[in-house]
């Protein structure tokens, strides 16, 4: 039986809405249908949107192609002029399921794009859409915040999201279980902003609270994970749910963007260098084996020799292991498309430096790993991810697609895995 097709690029929310959509658009009865959920945070990220619709109409000439997401948010008359696409909806529009219903019934619309896209900003609620899974997928996404109410000056993305609003605890707690019902043992709160979570709610919760309820009410969920945090905005109970709740990951992975106090009052972020690795001092203590991650930005304009130097040497003061590194890429509309710019040469040359250290101290932590035990997520056959989110080899027989595995670790391979087998 056909089905619509669905094609996510970006982010974690971008997959849990992508399950949302592929609910209603098979509801509608739009089977016919292929539904590109886009994204925006970066210029080549768009342009890898446009690659992709016009390949996705080249193999099935004869589908409906409907655009949305963030990149469609911002730019709906870009993908508009596009003759590979049918119909631009906007990222509170894809949420509906009248949207798709409509677009059932008005058939499709040949070379002339029918465009939905509201105004994002006057969104002031977000819906609640209970989802049982995520195909193959081992882990389960859960949405409790989507907007943003800051203004980084390279970000584009609250444009294309509109103002930060939260999910009611009760909602998703009630997802989380559904999740764990369905066998799931592993579920990941994610969101635009997570830290920002409850503002917008009566009595002003925040994320450490909901973490705590959702640990509460569903007992026999195995393992919470949360998606990127901004360190700056985690509240006290969060820290201290990160110490007493074994059931709570410790991975974190941070909105850091550099190491360099200018390029960050630059960014208009709302932190300093040393508040950033007071946090990761603090987290450290509270739950000595958490690991992080973080995003860190190469080339921002104005960034020095000197301050490129500073975001290098972040990378071992808040002991650091994961990296995302983004070379800086202008997005028309933001305040640092408009500052003095970066030769796209050096840009690409410190994003490579910045990548190298981070492998670096990725190889260092690894190389600490042989001789523990690793709690692994099966997430494919033989391959998984321990708690601290380390990429795990073994056996392909030794468990089964979702399960949760004790592994003693052996060795790291040259693909920066660690290998292990069944205890």
């Amino acid at each position: 039986m056909s089905e619509p097709e669905i094609v996510t690029l970006g982010c974690r929310l971008n997959a849990t809405e992508s399950e949302v959509m592929r609910a209603h658009a098979r509801a509608a009865g739009l089977d016919d249908a292929i539904i590109v959920n886009t994204c925006a945070v970066t210029a080549e990220a768009v342009r890898q949107a446009t690659q992709t619709i016009r390949r996705l109409k080249r193999e099935r000439p004869d589908a409906r192609i409907i655009v949305t997401g963030c990149a469609a948010q911002i730019e709906p008359d870009r993908f508009a002029r596009l003759d590979e696409v049918d119909h631009v909806i906007g990222n509170a529009e894809k949420m509906r399921p009248e949207t798709f219903a409509g677009l059932a019934a008005m058939g499709a619309a040949g070379a002339v794009a029918r465009s939905s896209v509201g105004d994002i900003m006057d969104v002031r609620e977000t819906a609640s859409h209970l989802i049982d899974g995520f195909g193959t997928r081992a882990r389960a996404w859960v949405e409790i915040q989507n907007g943003c109410d800051h203004r980084c000056t390279f970000c584009i993305i609250p444009y294309g999201r509109g103002p930060s609003r939260s999910v009611a605890a009760g909602t998703v707690v009630a997802q989380v279980r559904r999740f764990v019902d369905a066998g799931y043992n592993e579920v990941v709160l994610t969101g635009v902003d997570i830290t920002s979570y409850g503002a917008d709610l009566p009595g002003a919760p925040r994320l450490g609270w909901l973490v705590r309820q959702v640990l509460k009410h569903v007992p026999d969920l195995k393992r919470l994970r949360l998606s990127s945090i901004d360190q700056i905005e985690v509240d006290a109970d969060l820290l201290r749910a990160l110490a007493e709740e074994p059931r709570l990951m410790p991975h974190l992975h941070l909105s850091l963007q550099s190491g360099d106090d200018m390029i960050l009052k630059r960014m208009k972020r709302r932190h300093l260098r040393a508040d950033a690795i007071s946090f990761c001092q603090t987290a450290r203590r509270l739950r000595p084996d958490v690991v992080f991650g973080a995003d860190l930005i190469a080339g921002f304009p104005t960034e020095s020799d000197a301050m490129f130097a500073n975001s290098l040497e972040i990378v071992a003061a808040c002991d650091l292991t994961y990296l995302h590194v983004f070379p800086y890429s202008p997005r028309a509309g933001t305040p640092a498309a408009r500052m003095p710019q970066l030769p796209k040469r050096e840009i690409k040359a410190r994003a490579d430096r910045l990548r190298a250290v981070g492998d670096r101290a990725l190889d260092v932590y690894l190389s600490r790993q042989p001789g523990r035990t690793a709690h692994v997520l099966v997430e494919g056959s033989g391959f998984g991810r321990g708690e601290d989110f380390a990429d795990v080899v073994f056996p392909e027989h030794a468990a089964a697609h979702g399960a949760l595995v004790n592994l003693r670790i052996t060795g790291v391979n040259n693909r920066r895995q660690l290998t292990g087998v069944p205890t």
